[in-house]
């Protein structure tokens, strides 16, 4: 009894080992991800001798509050940091609201009605997924000045008011969504707008606020953009106001670390509060592409 008592628990163990690898490479990843934002959230804290320091000391000495104070002031202490907060919010915001609005639109369009060339339109919007940025970046700017963009929320925003990565994604969604439903409403007598609106935007929940936060993220990291659009510091994002700091002959480290700090809360909270229509719309997706 005993030999086969081993016996069953080592056949057992063996049965498990993947598991147990799997979650320690998770546990490894989950560490690596997170080294950063701790490093971030320590050196906030610190006196900037300390974050230089090598071996780095994961834990100040003393608790560096002026840093805080620094970073709101601004390198010329004119206390910029509120109103570039309220940019980066209104643009993100704005952003995330027409990029939903329009990818869902776009998407319905293309997954619920045919038309000729249905399939190139979308391989031709899929194509611009495969354009760096970088590219298009110096024509996008001298389109920007010809239309007198620059140093606008207009120039700021309208850019990024849709995306093609939007589309693709509520398009697949969209393509899960029962037919059958939208050919009843058409009986009942329901327009077009009202069958989009009060039927499929009611309904795609879950796929909307993975869009949103995503559209959001990424412009309140924004960075290349801005840096060229927007020369007033009044119009100035949170990440140009971040540059600012390492601009300066002598860096602040401290105050770098502690205005990098405070913008990450926003973004922190807005997936906290919302990660599970995220991790729903991701499963929608996945879905989708299936």
């Amino acid at each position: 009894m005993p030999r086969i008592t081993a016996t069953i628990s080592a056949t057992g163990t063996a049965r498990r080992l993947p598991d147990y690898l799997a979650v320690a490479a998770l546990v490894a990843g989950a560490a690596f991800v997170l080294l950063p934002l701790v490093f971030m959230v320590t050196a906030s804290f610190m006196p900037a001798l300390e974050i230089t320091h090598m071996p780095y000391r994961w834990l100040p000495s003393r608790v560096e509050w002026s840093n805080f104070y620094r970073a709101i002031a601004g390198n010329d202490g004119n206390f910029v940091f509120i109103r570039n907060v309220m940019n980066s919010l209104f643009v993100a915001v704005v952003v995330s609201f027409t990029t939903v609005m329009l990818s869902s639109l776009t998407g319905y369009g293309l997954s619920k009605f045919r038309f000729k060339a249905r399939n190139i339109v979308f391989m031709a919007i899929m194509m611009t997924m495969m354009i760096p940025f970088e590219t298009i970046m110096v024509p996008l700017y001298m389109v920007a000045l010809n239309l007198r963009l620059q140093n606008s929320y207009a120039g700021l925003i309208v850019p990024f008011m849709m995306n093609a990565f939007g589309v693709f994604m509520m398009r697949q969604y969209l393509q899960t969504f029962p037919t059958d439903i939208l050919d009843a409403a058409r009986i009942d007598g329901t327009t077009e707008p009202g069958i989009f609106l009060k039927i499929v935007m009611v309904n795609s929940g879950p796929a909307l606020a993975s869009l949103a936060i995503l559209s959001f993220r990424q412009q309140w990291d924004n960075l290349l953009w801005p840096l060229m659009v927007a020369q007033d510091k009044r119009l100035k994002t949170i990440p140009t106001y971040i540059v600012s700091f390492a601009e300066e002959k002598f860096a602040d480290e401290g105050a770098m670390m502690a205005v990098a700090f405070l913008a990450s809360i926003p973004v922190i909270i807005m997936f906290i509060t919302l990660s599970r229509y995220f991790v729903g719309g991701s499963a929608v997706y996945s879905a989708g592409k299936e």
